[in-house]
């Protein structure tokens, strides 16, 4: 289990994945989105939990579904073409599905690697699943945020919960969080499109989301191609961000189109890195490396500049 949320003094909650704080002033923990990005291959998930450690992700995140349960009954003995040839929907939705073996595998290679994983779990079995292995957190997918029997579910795990907010309206996203209970989840902003266009953005959702849940940390889950909309989301305070990764953009698969490919993703992590550390604290001072150019450049010190150089600097 997690340890127990933290209170703040500035009175802002923070979140424990694992062994990592999340939320304000603390490091962004970046999510490597794989899915089902894997395409039921067991080798593409090791490349894709290699290509999040090698960019410096703090987790990978799957997607656990029990196809019967998830899938509608009129769909199953549907047919369709697939990479392995045709076959009904319901033995698709098993091809890309792995079993408890394959996790124990993927549990393995990720604690070799030294990074986090975790899962959006669907249906009820799925978070029985799930519980087999220590998880830092579940995740709340925004197409489950209305399943009231999914979100009590994972609530009853004890660990951290982290809710997208894709699709959903401030009410249903109220009520979310009422069944979850605030003290213990992370909410996400997001737009469920695939991929998302800029103007459907709207990124200043995580600042309403903010005001709206001030003790609960705002992350950003990003479904649009390119890097500067969700690099924005950090700037506007995103302390969790998400992106779909991908081995190749044009793989088989629904989620491809949207996802970061592993060079893009160096550069997301990267530059995440560079904008918090950029942001700062918000206290307005004179750095120590402003001291010469001010030396050089500034004709009139200024009858305020005088009187701070004979008080003791503020610390």
């Amino acid at each position: 289990m997690n340890a127990p949320t933290q209170q703040t003094a500035a009175g802002v909650r923070l979140r424990h994945l694992g062994d990592r704080p999340v939320g304000p002033g603390r490091p962004v923990y970046v999510t490597g989105e794989i899915g089902i990005n894997h395409n039921g291959d067991l080798d593409n998930a090791f490349a894709l939990i290699d290509a999040a450690a090698d960019a410096g992700c703090d987790a990978v995140k799957f997607q656990k579904r029990t196809p019967e349960i998830c899938t509608p009954r009129d769909q199953w003995d549907i047919e369709r073409d697939t990479p392995w040839g045709r076959m009904t929907y319901i033995d698709y939705r098993h091809r890309v599905e792995f079993d408890e073996e394959q996790y124990r595998a993927i549990d393995a290679y990720c604690r070799k690697r030294n990074i986090h994983w975790f899962a959006s779990p669907w249906d009820v079995e799925a978070v029985e699943f799930l519980e087999k292995f220590d998880l830092p957190a579940h995740k709340v997918a925004s197409a489950s945020l209305t399943d009231d029997e999914l979100l009590r579910a994972l609530r009853a795990t004890g660990r951290t919960i982290i809710l997208s907010t894709g699709m959903s309206t401030p009410q249903q996203i109220r009520h979310a969080v009422e069944v979850l209970g605030s003290e213990n989840i992370v909410l996400l902003h997001a737009t469920s499109t695939y991929p998302a266009k800029a103007e459907e953005l709207n990124l200043r959702a995580i600042h309403t989301l903010q005001a709206e849940y001030p003790n609960v940390p705002i992350g950003y889950s990003g479904h649009e191609t390119g890097l500067q909309t969700t690099l924005a989301a950090v700037a506007l305070g995103a302390v969790f961000v998400e992106r779909h990764i991908t081995l190749d953009r044009a793989m088989w698969g629904s989620d491809q189109a949207a996802s970061v490919e592993p060079q893009g993703l160096d550069r997301l992590v990267r530059d995440i890195r560079t904008i918090e550390e950029s942001l700062g604290d918000g206290v307005k001072r004179v750095y120590e490396g402003e001291l010469a150019p001010m030396k050089k450049l500034r004709r009139v010190k200024g009858v305020v500049a005088e009187r701070a150089e004979r008080e003791p600097a503020q610390v």
